[in-house]
């Protein structure tokens, strides 16, 4: 019996191994700069991003950012004061969008309300010159992707703004981009819909394999949807990483702070051995993951779920700061503490603790408590 591999099967997958390599997309030293005012404002300042193809990336940041714009510029829709924008390994800074192999889904979903749910979708495939019978296949499919069976003759003022969505997501699919840019695509969604199309986004990207870069303003979203996600800040990128490096390990100060909730103590390092420093605060000595030099003023960081009340001894090496409960917010599931730790420089540290005990064991406003947590859920923040 004949072999079925050989010379020439090999290289071919050698050459799939390193298309697979290259980026699906790619910003080398990319800035944008725009004239205000008679002032030069920069939007984006020199990012370099690589984005792997079938990878959910999310752009983060507050408005004003440059997310969008670094989504935009990705798009074709605008060009860089700067740098180089790339598509699977070719240039493409100054190619038009319609030439760009990417398709973009907006917050306003911009659907035709004359058209069918159809006639949206097939809409790029018949500006194409694509045949008919392709064209009802192609959506077809599109359609049974995004759950609309049987919605295909219904024109979008009455669907409900999840479903509208879903036709948006179709009708960019349709064409088989190789990246789907999706920018703030739930935000006018209510909570509860906007929770649900995240799971359905996801699932989506997992069924089509192909590159999402996705622009947001919510922490929870971009934790729950993404590969990697960049955070934005000034027109840079803060911090790039996973979702639980970003909210585990922030790089910086507005990492911290602007991913969920951080608590910041600051002090003067008065010990530093094997990865752990101690650093005595306003209220007392805390210990954290991380090295400084004796003598040197640090910050701290420590999420809010790893502190508990102490109820009774604490673990040997733990950290331990007394402070006065002055709000308790029962959530459920969770009360979330604001606690004034001793000491003069006013710190207040925020803490949430799931509600396993009973109503009667529950600290109130007034309440003396100790919080103690771990030295390896808190560290130092990079100056």
């Amino acid at each position: 019996m004949a072999s079925t591999t050989g010379p020439g099967t090999a290289a071919a997958e050698r050459t799939g191994q390193q298309q697979d390599a290259v980026p699906a997309i790619a910003l080398e030293g990319v800035s944008k700069t725009y004239r205000s005012g008679g002032e030069q404002v920069a939007a984006v300042r020199g990012v370099d991003l690589e984005i792997g193809q079938g990878e959910f990336f999310s752009l983060l940041g507050p408005s004003g950012c440059g997310k969008t714009t670094t989504m935009r510029m990705v798009a074709g829709f605008e060009e860089p004061t700067g740098g180089t924008v790339r598509l699977k390994g070719a240039d493409v800074t100054g190619v038009p969008p319609h030439r760009r192999d990417v398709n973009m889904v907006f917050q306003s979903y911009a659907l035709f309300p004359h058209m069918s749910v159809f006639d949206n979708i097939a809409f790029g495939l018949r500006r194409k010159g694509v045949p008919a019978a392709e064209v009802r296949r192609r959506v077809g499919e599109a359609v049974e992707l995004v759950e609309l069976t049987g919605r295909e003759r219904t024109r979008p003022t009455r669907l409900s703004g999840g479903q509208q969505q879903r036709v948006a997501l179709a009708r960019a699919l349709v064409n088989r981009p190789s990246a789907l840019l999706l920018d703030e695509p739930l935000a006018a969604l209510d909570l509860k819909l906007r929770q649900s199309m995240q799971m359905e986004l996801k699932r989506i990207q997992r069924d089509v394999g192909i590159t999402f870069v996705y622009v947001t303003h919510d922490q929870g979203e971009a934790l729950t949807l993404s590969d990697r996600i960049a955070v934005m800040n000034g027109g840079l990128v803060e911090q790039l990483g996973t979702p639980q490096e970003v909210y585990e390990r922030p790089a910086t100060r507005f990492t911290a702070g602007f991913i969920g909730t951080s608590n910041l103590l600051s002090g003067e390092v008065t010990a530093s051995s094997g990865g752990v420093i101690e650093v005595r605060t306003g209220g007392g000595a805390v210990r954290a993951a991380g090295s400084a030099a004796l003598g040197e003023r640090v910050e701290i960081t420590v999420r809010p779920e790893k502190i508990t009340l102490a109820a009774g001894a604490v673990e040997p090496g733990a950290c331990e700061l007394p402070g006065t409960v002055i709000e308790a917010v029962y959530l459920g599931s969770t009360t979330h503490y604001t606690v004034a730790a001793d000491g003069d420089d006013g710190t207040e540290i925020v803490l949430h603790q799931q509600n396993t005990a009973g109503p009667a064991e529950a600290a109130r406003r007034g309440d003396r408590v100790r919080l103690t947590w771990r030295p390896d859920q808190s560290y130092v923040l990079p100056r």
